[in-house]
């Protein structure tokens, strides 16, 4: 018989024997777990039990009516927990306190029932005799304690017969007592039975099991030879998806490898490789928005050279022609010509200022000029810009919310971070047509700050976030599309962050994170 046959004879037999007794351990697990699960049941009961008798006592030594509630959750519990048991459990024992328990429960409703109308009695009878008012507290506190003391008391000091309202219930409240309290210690001795019993049938199972597990130790040396083989098996398969993995990681290809269950070197191994991967990932996807950043910020810089020539070179005939077309609006104010020549001249003068807006933000734009860094309260020039814009009518209807901590402060360019806000207001502004609400939030975040402006304005489309930033690309018809790219130049130079947030009709929130002073 060849080599190969007689491990697959020896695996055969060895597998056939342990198959055998790991039925025969399995039968006896699942008894045991049955069991363990019924002394979970029994332990718990016991332990309710023990909670409900507690709250019992503090209910007749203290008069608490807060107690009531807690004895009616506790019964609910170990009924429901009873029924629940009985459908897994059919134990005459279980029957036999889920009996119990019924009575205690209506024992302890007829009490509260009893008191309350002694409760009821006694405040009728108050009025009646003042003299004794001493007594009254006495009695309240402790009727449900001593209820035969305080019927004697209601009898021998107020004076009262044996048939009076008051004296009958607390004789029937004393009998109601004594029974529930007989019925609670049956109880608790019935739960202390139930879990003795369940706690004595685990240990029988467990001892058997030890006995069992003696003769399994020399079938797990032959099995351990196969176990062995099958190790190494897994671990040649494991290392050749692993060599695998690597070739195509090698190719820029990044997937993650799905880890075996087995904590061992190869599993830790592939684990590690998998992290590896992640970070590749992250520092690919690093590496391409560092890419975006320097090709908007080369974008920017060629936009500027050519802005600032475009701008000084338009600059000069544009301020002639601005006062050209104030002294024909003079004119034509002060004389009198026909209504289209008045209306040319005030389209000229209306345009030339739009074209001088543009020029000077095309100036703006285009300048070099590094900040100069201060000292600034950030919440100090949020709030300094939006006073001048109210003032000056630009808010229209929008109503505006600072929230931040006045100590906030941070190294910036005061002039040019106001033209920032200046710029995401109006354009907040502007989308909310007017009337709305906008939000300014600022906050510190481990040691930079971050601003949040939000509006409730129109939104922007999905396609138009990524060009945002662009110089000259807007979406108003009047727009000069510089703001925001004049927000980013300002951000970039304060070395910050400026991202975006929005979806069509659930306005627009910019974030911006700069370095705290």
């Amino acid at each position: 018989m060849s080599l190969k046959k007689k491990i697959i004879l020896s695996f055969l037999i060895s597998s056939t024997i342990i198959a055998v007794l790991m039925i025969y351990a399995y039968i006896n697990f699942i008894e045991i777990r049955k069991e363990i699960r019924y002394l979970e049941l029994s332990d718990t009961l016991r332990s309710k039990t023990l909670q409900l008798r507690r709250h019992e006592k503090n209910y007749f030594l203290y008069s608490d009516t807060r107690e009531i509630e807690y004895v009616h959750t506790y019964l609910r519990d170990l009924k429901a927990m009873l029924k629940q048991g009985r459908t897994s459990y059919r134990t005459d024992k279980l029957l036999s306190l889920d009996n119990k328990i019924r009575e205690y429960e209506q024992g302890f409703n007829r009490i509260a029932v009893i008191a309350g109308n002694f409760q009821r009695e006694f405040d009728r009878l108050k009025p009646l005799f003042p003299v004794h008012s001493d007594f009254f507290h006495l009695i309240e506190s402790s009727f449900l304690e001593a209820p035969l003391v305080n019927a004697e008391i209601l009898k021998k000091v107020f004076l009262l017969d044996g048939g009076n309202p008051a004296v009958k219930s607390l004789q029937e409240l004393s009998t109601a007592i004594d029974r529930l309290r007989k019925d609670g210690e049956e109880i608790l001795t019935l739960s202390k039975a139930l879990d003795k019993s369940a706690r004595d049938k685990v240990e029988r199972y467990i001892s058997f099991l030890e006995t069992s597990a003696l003769f399994l130790f020399p079938l797990f040396l032959v099995v351990g030879l196969g176990a062995s083989f099958a190790i190494s098996h897994s671990i040649v398969k494991r290392l050749k998806i692993l060599t695998g993995a690597i070739e195509k990681t090698g190719k820029g290809n990044f997937l993650s490898l799905s880890v075996p269950a087995k904590e061992d070197e190869v599993g830790i191994l592939m684990k590690t490789f998998n992290r590896m991967e992640s970070d590749l990932v992250a520092r690919e996807e690093e590496l391409r928005k560092k890419n975006e950043e320097l090709l908007q910020s080369r974008k920017l810089a060629s936009i500027g050279t050519l802005a600032s020539g475009v701008a000084h070179e338009l600059n000069n005939p544009l301020n002639n022609i601005y006062l050209a077309a104030q002294i024909l609006s003079r004119r034509v104010t002060q004389g009198t010509y026909p209504p289209i020549i008045e209306e040319t001249v005030g389209d000229i003068f209306s345009q030339t200022l739009r074209m001088k807006r543009i020029v000077r933000d095309l100036l703006e734009f285009s300048r070099e000029k590094a900040p100069e860094l201060t000292k600034v309260n950030i919440a100090g020039v949020i709030g300094e810009v939006l006073d001048r814009m109210a003032a000056s009518g630009e808010m229209g209807n929008v109503r505006y919310n600072i929230k931040a901590l006045e100590d906030i402060e941070l190294h910036a360019d005061r002039s040019m971070i106001s033209q920032v806000f200046i710029n995401l207001f109006s354009n907040a502004v502007d989308a909310m047509e007017g009337s709305g609400e906008l939000n300014v939030e600022v906050k510190r975040k481990d040691s930079a700050v971050q601003i949040r402006v939000s509006d409730t304005g129109r939104g922007i489309l999905p396609g138009d976030i990524p060009r945002i930033f662009d110089p000259f690309y807007t979406t108003k018809e009047k727009g000069t599309g510089l703001g925001l790219a004049i927000v980013y130049s300002i951000i970039e130079k304060h070395n910050g962050k400026i991202k975006v947030e929005s979806a069509p009709g659930q306005g627009t929130t910019f974030i911006i994170t700069l370095s705290g002073a």
